[in-house]
């Protein structure tokens, strides 16, 4: 009877360990050349449905092998998935952080490993990594900001009460895409034009959270706002749906990043004002790229640029983003990056109407 419990227990955690996606190192981890290590699958779509695609695609096209793990907003999965990654023999290591410490941990041991490390997408403070490939993340924000300023002088709107829902406190991206639209709303807040109700982050990127975190700024607004100044579109739509319950959408500008094909359908309808592309194939192609030139012992041509990490200058390859509004959402499309099927099914209307 012992003999049976413990090898039921045993199936129930070796179930547990898989629904997290790190039980054990996949049949092809054994081989794997490079290991990849994504943060979730729920603040934003794009990590499952574009970078494991993009990344798989351009490592095959190399003739690298590549072992792509989820930890699923686990730190402790993250840590398991590295150890696992090293201990099978990855060349190069590539990850988006879920928090600085933990990752800096991972890029330490790895480090001792002679193993080169790449911050794919967020930046690891005070970290050992070996490089960076992003995009210019206040960049990001400062098109935010403008499409805020744009959308708002579209209603004529000459002063605005607005809020600010920010990224994760604990993901330097969040905090470099508060620096570009603050750069953009800070004046006209200074100058009285605009007033800044209430200036929140959201922890882990977690939607639902952010949802309710809008719904209080609402409140606290008096159910009188114009714009969401927020920090993607999991929580730009997060905030919509509550807008929606109370009959404000569309009547609210509202910010976004990814150009998911829910958030560009959101754009084309209203609910949405403006958005930010950020080409996720050229940045999974840069990385591999990268990641194969380490293998190969050759010199990282292409990080051309430096970003500080607190610590050290970080060789870089920063990506350069588009904002997205109804007018060039058609951009996004004939850049293969969302298929028009997706975005425009139910609504063809409104594509016909902006060129889609």
């Amino acid at each position: 009877m012992t003999k049976r419990r413990n090898a039921i227990a045993a199936v129930i955690a070796a179930a547990a360990l898989a629904i997290t996606g790190f039980a054990t190192t996949s049949a092809s981890a054994a081989g794997a050349q490079v290991g990849v290590i994504l943060p979730d699958a729920a603040s934003s779509a794009r990590w499952e449905t574009s970078d494991r695609t993009f990344l798989n695609a351009a490592f095959k096209a190399a003739g690298v092998t590549v072992d792509i793990q989820n930890a699923n907003g686990d730190v402790a999965a993250f840590q398991t998935i590295a150890d696992q990654m090293l201990t099978a023999g990855v060349k190069v290591l590539i990850m988006v952080n879920l928090d600085s410490a933990s990752a800096k941990a991972v890029q330490d041991k790895a480090k001792k490993q002679g193993v080169p490390t790449i911050d794919y997408d967020r930046l690891t403070l005070n970290g050992s990594e070996s490089y960076y490939v992003s995009f210019d993340n206040v960049a990001v924000g400062t098109l935010q900001g403008k499409g805020i300023v744009s959308c708002l002088a579209g209603m004529h709107k000459k002063t605005a009460r607005i809020v600010y829902l920010n990224g994760s406190p604990t993901d330097n991206n969040a905090t470099l895409f508060k620096q570009g639209y603050d750069s953009v709303l800070r004046p006209l807040i200074n100058a009285k034009k605009y007033t800044l109700v209430d200036d929140t982050s959201v922890p882990g990127w977690d939607n639902v959270k952010g949802g309710t975190i809008f719904e209080q700024q609402l409140s606290k607004a008096g159910g009188k706002l114009d714009a969401v100044v927020s920090a993607n579109e999991g929580l730009g739509l997060a905030a919509v749906a509550i807008l929606k319950k109370n009959k404000l959408n569309g009547k609210v500008c509202v910010s976004g990043q990814d150009a998911s094909v829910d958030g560009l359908r959101a754009i084309l309808s209203g609910d949405l004002s403006n958005t930010v592309y950020k080409a996720v194939k050229a940045e999974a192609n840069a990385a591999a790229a990268l990641a194969v030139d380490l293998i190969k012992g050759k010199a990282a041509a292409t990080a051309t640029a430096k970003v500080n990490n607190g610590t050290v200058n970080v060789p870089s390859v920063l990506l350069v983003p588009v904002g997205i509004t109804k007018a060039n959402v058609k951009v996004v499309i004939a850049d293969g990056f969302q298929k028009r099927a997706d975005v425009c099914k139910g609504i063809e209307a409104l594509c016909k109407k902006y060129g889609v």
